[in-house]
């Protein structure tokens, strides 16, 4: 009888060891097992629009795919595309730049890595400065390029919003960059062009420290607020990086197009780290930057459709007992705490201690799945977060089905 051996598992570096992986993703994933299962499940997780990329971008694709563009491509991009970006940010944002300035990566999310990547070094002991609750994947790119991430803790009390004396006062002689996201994700908030003027002065005073500006969700507002580019300011203009993409406003996650908009020799560094890592994104897809770029109508009518989701969420979250939730006004996220029901028992008889327990337990008594706000720092395990990424019907039956189960919680 022939017996099989056992061999040793190999070591894991510290790195892989030390990085957990996406919560946003992990929540996903469930739900696509238990739909799998044939179990009805409403889903409030995903960060991704559900509308299907508009049909001028993918015949943009497939002309490309037809005309042969499927071979290597340069790390930079190619000119037609760069300069796309760069008009788009010179003539919606107000950002002086040209196509030396602009890196095209894999996702905004490849973005940022390669502008860490650009900017930390491993050993030196630098820190990145960040308000939080903040995205799950800031801190672990932080890590990954060398630094560390400083908290600048936020509430809802103030929108998830930080004064520049709060940012102050945690830069430190080994400060190398600040992190601002707005619109946010989570916390579906935005700071005003005044509030973002008001940090930018504030940064003059420390002209050595950079500022990745996440502008993911520019195009996605629900307000009189307008969206300002801390790049538009001549003062600071020099420290900024921008971060910016297709996947949200254009319906393109899948797509994988984000871009940097950067001082020349960190788009330089970036490009070249870029050539080393994956070379380029996909072939095809440069054709369909500058198509989806002029796409102003389409995006404004699924903005539209995301503000009147937007309303109807937040209308009926405030009929939650014992929750706080500040107004989505960017973004496709509402935010709202529910720490008054830790320590007490939901209708089915378990025990919530945590945000993590809470969302468990709403999946299996309810069927609606949320994120936990666990990873997102600062207040965020107090929190849980709901995308509104999902039709008005479902918004209702879930929504009110959370509201129900929050009502038969045991005091």
């Amino acid at each position: 009888m022939q017996t099989s051996t056992i061999l040793p598992t190999m070591e894991l570096s510290q790195r892989a060891k030390s990085i957990p992986p996406s919560v946003t993703l992990a929540i996903s994933a469930k739900v696509k097992e238990l739909k799998a299962e044939g179990k009805d499940v409403i889903a409030f997780g995903a960060g991704e629009p559900d509308f299907d990329t508009p049909k001028k971008i993918t015949d943009a694709a497939i002309e490309a795919l037809e005309s042969g563009l499927t071979h290597y491509m340069p790390s930079s991009g190619t000119p037609e595309a760069r300069e796309a970006i760069a008009n788009k940010l010179r003539t919606e944002n107000n950002i002086e730049c040209t196509g030396a300035n602009i890196s095209i990566n894999a996702g905004a999310k490849m973005s940022i890595n390669l502008a860490l990547m650009s900017i930390l070094d491993h050993g030196k002991n630098q820190e990145v400065v960040v308000p939080t609750p903040a995205w799950v994947s800031y801190k672990p790119m932080v890590e990954l390029a060398g630094g560390t991430m400083i908290e600048v803790p936020t509430t809802v009390d103030t929108d998830f919003k930080c004064t520049p004396e709060e940012i102050e006062s945690a830069i430190t002689p080994n400060t190398r960059a600040i992190m601002i996201n707005t619109p946010s994700n989570p916390c579906g908030t935005m700071y005003t062009s005044d509030e973002l003027k008001s940090i930018a002065k504030m940064l003059e005073r420390h002209p050595d420290v950079y500022i990745l500006s996440d502008e993911i969700y520019d195009r996605l507002i629900y307000s009189d607020i307008e969206h300002f580019s801390l790049g538009s300011i001549p003062e600071i203009a020099h420290q900024v990086i921008t971060i910016n993409g297709l996947s949200k406003a254009y319906a393109m996650t899948g797509w994988r197009v984000g871009y940097a908009c950067a001082p020349e020799n960190v788009a330089k560094a970036m490009n070249t780290l870029q050539s080393q890592i994956n070379t380029s994104i996909t072939s095809f897809c440069y054709a369909t930057i500058p198509v989806a770029l002029e796409m102003k109508d389409e995006v404004e009518e699924m903005r539209k459709v995301f503000a009147s989701r937007a309303a109807l969420m937040y209308k009926l979250i405030q009929l939650w007992p014992n929750t706080e939730c500040a107004e989505p006004t960017g973004a496709f996220y509402a935010f709202p705490k529910i720490s008054h029901y830790f320590g007490k028992t939901t209708p089915a008889g378990t025990t919530i201690h945590d945000s993590v327990e809470f969302v468990a337990a709403l999946l299996d008594e309810t069927g609606v799945a949320v994120v936990p706000g666990t990873d997102f720092g600062g207040c965020g395990p107090d929190h849980i977060r709901l995308s509104f990424a999902c039709s008005e019907d479902q918004i209702q039956t879930g929504v009110t089905k959370i509201h129900d189960w929050l009502c038969e919680f045991a005091t």
